[in-house]
């Protein structure tokens, strides 16, 4: 018979793609991740993993398994859910990942409701970007992750993981002191811009929006966190499209408000792994982080 534990190694392996990430996630040697693996490859009696390349590559027996092994997953996650309804109110930790400009927005307002609310959890924070918390996430390191989506881009969706809307948001143009009001977009391409890095989302966002009007954004400064971008604005820098939570403070004779032209906004997501949303450590944090979205939302407008 399979060994479970081992069945889900080969999982998180798929999951996170390297054997360093599956030992560090496990707190485990990458040699003894490697051991693992090949003593489920002698259960199996077939080679799970290719190993004439340099990237991990499952065989076809290795995704077969991995399919269970997702499968398998899902019914966990029920079982403890199911467990840790039966022990009355929630308690316990609650491990949670979430993007920096919910993290200044919304995360103090959310932990000191919980505090009082749900006094029996205690609650773990990492800040990190989704492209990276999300794979996390599955492989039982979070569980909860907040996660978002932007209009123009393609939406994706993640296998084993289920979202729950809790906050949408419109994108704003960020004016320096003294830049007119654009009539449409076409108005701002001899304009420059502050953005965030290549491969990014609100970059990708920026490009796309640019290009529908017909022109290519004149990119001279690149950075990651919206409250250095909006220095930047402030100090004639360029133009900026940032969601409404990361507007927060403006300098004077910075301006923000609606793109010029169709709506462009933005999602945010509690994600949870597809077995878990009935845990009550996960459907606390859904409800609270649904609340606050709505008032701190509200107290920006």
């Amino acid at each position: 018979m399979l060994d479970v534990r081992r069945l889900l190694l080969l999982r998180d392996l798929a999951v996170l793609g390297t054997i360093a990430a599956v030992a560090k996630a496990r707190s485990f040697s990458t040699a003894a991740v490697s051991q693992q693996l090949s003593t489920l490859e002698r259960e199996a009696k077939a080679p799970l993993l290719d190993r004439t390349t340099n990237r991990v590559v499952l065989t076809p027996a290795g995704e077969a398994l991995v399919a269970h092994a997702e499968r398998l997953t899902v019914e966990l996650d029920e079982i403890d859910a199911t467990l840790a309804r039966d022990r009355g109110e929630p308690s316990g930790t609650l491990r949670l990942a979430v993007f920096p400009s919910a993290a200044r927005a919304v995360v103090p307002e959310a932990l000191a409701k919980m505090s009082v609310r749900y006094p029996g959890i205690e609650i773990q924070l990492t800040e990190e970007l989704p492209a990276s918390s999300v794979p996390r996430l599955r492989a039982g390191e979070f569980d909860v992750v907040l996660r978002h989506s932007y209009d123009l881009l393609p939406a994706t969706e993640v296998e084993g993981v289920r979202q729950v809307r809790v906050h949408t948001e419109p994108m704003w143009l960020v004016r320096p002191p003294g830049a007119a009001v654009p009539g449409d977009a076409r108005a701002l391409e001899h304009h420059h811009w502050v953005s965030d890095q290549p491969g990014s989302e609100c970059r990708e966002v920026l490009v796309r929006w640019c290009a529908a009007a017909g022109f290519v954004p004149r990119i001279r400064h690149q950075v990651s966190d919206f409250a250095v971008a909006l220095s930047l604005v402030a100090a004639g820098g360029g133009h900026a499209l940032i969601p409404r939570l990361g507007v927060r403070a403006l300098a004077d004779g910075v301006v923000a408000g609606p793109v010029p032209g169709p709506a462009l906004g933005r999602r945010v997501f509690a994600a949870h792994r597809e077995g878990s949303g009935r845990h009550p450590l996960v459907a606390a944090a859904v409800e609270v982080f649904t609340e606050v979205f709505t008032e701190v939302f509200t107290d920006l407008d």
